[in-house]
């Protein structure tokens, strides 16, 4: 018999939706359990189980992550109107992943396995291709509204210190239509920012940020300075040691470079 090996940190579990839960369970019965002694933290994301908890088990899980510091998480159903039926759902509930990225202030790596039988779409491409996803505020947490007729669009943003409401012109509506508004957060910006240095540095791969700041001169901007003023701060030196780059360039060059290398950056 297998000695199991023990497993040091709790495990949050967060089991997921339709066919995924019977995978998962396939996984771990074939996978771990047979091999490793794990303390699991379980929390059953399935959409009615969200509903039923007023999506409150959503938030405890992400809690139980930010405690335990690792957690793994199923695939679930991010209800649109067809679904509401379909399970007899009180509303659309938010994504679990926005819910549990913006609790956690998470950054999503998506690195893709390459295999000798399945060719990249692009011939010179040899090496993944990391791309990083900064998982708070945007369309995760936006502001939208449907405007009914003609009218003037504003904002106002009033100071928690007690200082002079900002209100700033948005757009004139000749007719009905539409409105989104994305936030962000410095120290979220920041914190993006380090876990792609970090993760970068660990894997000792280029960095290769862009944006479109001369469209998007605040938003965009934004993003563009705050990388650019902690990577000099903190991680230049060590970039240089490791052999590994980081540089900016707006998005419409990133893609026509990386079109031409072999990959292997982030």
């Amino acid at each position: 018999m297998t000695k199991k090996i023990k497993v040091k940190t709790t495990l949050v579990e967060m089991d997921g939706d339709e066919m995924t839960r019977i995978m998962w369970q396939m996984v771990k019965n074939k996978l771990l359990l047979p091999y490793l002694e794990m303390d699991i933290d379980y929390y059953d994301l399935h959409v009615k189980h969200r509903d039923d908890t007023d999506d409150q088990v959503t938030f405890d899980a992400a809690r139980a992550i930010q405690k335990y510091g690792v957690g793994i998480k199923c695939a679930t159903i991010t209800p649109n109107e067809d679904r509401v039926k379909e399970y007899s759902l009180k509303k659309m509930w938010k994504s679990p992943n926005g819910t549990i990225r913006a609790m956690l202030d998470g950054t999503v790596f998506r690195k893709p396995i390459l295999v000798n039988n399945i060719k990249p779409g692009v011939s010179a491409w040899k090496k993944p291709i990391t791309i990083g996803r900064h998982a708070y505020g945007d369309v995760y947490n936006n502001f939208e509204l449907s405007i009914s007729q003609a009218g003037k669009l504003e904002v106002v943003f009033t100071p928690a210190d007690g200082g002079k409401p900002q209100t700033s012109f948005v757009q004139d509506f000749p007719s009905a239509g539409i409105v989104q508004i994305n936030h962000n957060l410095d120290q979220s910006i920041l914190s993006f920012a380090r876990a792609c240095f970090t993760y970068a540095l660990a894997e000792k791969i280029d960095v290769w940020f862009s944006t479109k700041d001369t469209i998007s001169k605040i938003y965009d901007a934004g993003f563009r300075d705050i990388f650019e003023r902690e990577f000099e701060k903190n991680w230049k030196d060590q970039f240089a040691s490791a052999g590994i780059e980081y540089f900016f360039t707006l998005i419409d060059d990133a893609v026509a470079r990386m079109m031409k290398t072999e990959g292997g950056m982030l």
